[in-house]
């Protein structure tokens, strides 16, 4: 489901697919699933259970430090290192890799929910 959203514009406060932002995506698309998530992405965090970066699977949240201190950005693994999310740069929902670049820089932690 969450790939079927690929190319939703971004919008700051977005939960839904006319727009969104990365922890309203992340809360929509588990909610279709039956799974409730925190709305912020700072709340997101601290639901399910902490795992290791090497023991992320498709479905893990995956967290990042960017505008601010702690996790500030959210996303959901797919697998092969790969996430998907809705950032505000270049501003649709899409695919990127957090193993590498910018993202593997500011890696903050991953969970298991659900």
């Amino acid at each position: 489901m969450a790939l079927d959203l690929r190319g939703t514009p971004y919008v700051n406060g977005g939960s839904d697919p006319a727009g969104f932002d990365c922890s309203g995506f992340v809360q929509w698309v588990f909610a279709q699933h039956g799974t409730r998530l925190p709305r912020e992405v700072k709340d997101q965090f601290h639901a399910g259970e902490l795992i290791d970066r090497d023991e992320v699977k498709p479905g893990d949240l995956v967290f990042f430090q960017t505008v601010s201190r702690g996790a500030s950005h959210v996303g959901i693994a797919l697998g092969n290192g790969q996430f998907v999310h809705a950032p505000s740069t270049n501003g649709v929902v899409r695919i990127e890799k957090f193993t590498s670049g910018y993202w593997e820089q500011r890696w903050f932690g991953a969970r298991r929910v659900g």
